[in-house]
């Protein structure tokens, strides 16, 4: 069973560079400038993951006409997991990965 741990913490992204402040409606896992997060976490939040490898946004879910959750690859041990989009996650870039998809 997942647990969840709440963690709302602001970031400087590792990738881009970007400034994350904390989530004002949930808690931010991911950079909302290039949507990249780190595999940091078993569960949500507990910061019990040795991987630290960088997440890649590799496809977004869309649910009822609109985008719902982003899943992300990890770069280096290829876990796949999804989280759910922030409402102020780049628009662009969230275009961007569909089209790739």
């Amino acid at each position: 069973m997942k647990s969840f741990t709440h963690k709302n913490e602001g970031f400087t992204c590792c990738v881009c560079g970007a400034e994350n402040p904390p989530a004002s409606a949930t808690c931010r896992n991911h950079c909302l400038k290039c949507l990249y997060s780190l595999h940091v976490d078993k569960n949500p939040g507990d910061r019990a993951e040795s991987c630290h490898g960088r997440m890649k946004p590799i496809q977004v879910e869309v649910a009822r006409g609109s985008m719902s959750d982003i899943v992300f690859q990890c770069e280096k041990c290829g876990v796949v997991k999804k989280n759910k989009i922030a409402s102020d996650d780049d628009r662009e870039t969230l275009l961007s990965v569909i089209s790739e998809q």
